[in-house]
């Protein structure tokens, strides 16, 4: 993927890198202390939203229910020298909260349509949706950085 991000559609980059990329790292924070999480990812048709799943047994789901601000990374390397020229970066902040009700059931499926190798696990009860609604991305390439507000 180039790192031209000035003077391209930022919509559309964003569209393409998160197709091609299946798990991003989530941040959260719980007891004053970050705590990152590799996670499967889906992005909602627009790009103000992504989607993620968690176990409400596990520490990210505690840092949520208490605070939650989060960050997600996503990027295109490929563990090669040309990483550091062409790989592209994006932070997503803003908050996740569960999903439930007829709005889980939607984006459910649309969770399920980029993993379904991880239908079992969604459709447990002890298995959170939860959705990201994006207050900002930070696009970053080698030497540049854009940020874009999704709703702005």
């Amino acid at each position: 993927m180039s790192t031209q991000i000035e003077g391209g559609d930022l919509h559309q980059l964003l569209k393409q890198l998160f197709a091609a990329q299946r798990l991003c790292v989530l941040a959260t924070q719980g007891r004053g202390q970050p705590y990152g999480s590799l996670v499967a990812f889906a992005e909602t048709e627009g790009i103000d939203s992504l989607l993620f799943a968690t176990s409400r047994e596990s520490r990210k789901y505690s840092n949520l229910s208490s605070d939650p601000r989060v960050a997600l990374i996503i990027d295109s390397r490929s563990n090669a020298d040309a990483d550091f020229s062409q790989a592209l970066a994006v932070t997503a902040t803003g908050s996740a909260h569960e999903a439930s009700g007829e709005a889980r059931e939607r984006l459910a499926k649309v969770y399920l349509a980029k993993h379904p190798h991880l239908a079992e696990f969604v459709r447990s009860p002890q298995t959170a949706l939860c959705r990201v609604e994006v207050d900002e991305y930070v696009i970053a390439g080698f030497t540049e950085v854009v940020k874009l507000r999704p709703r702005g």
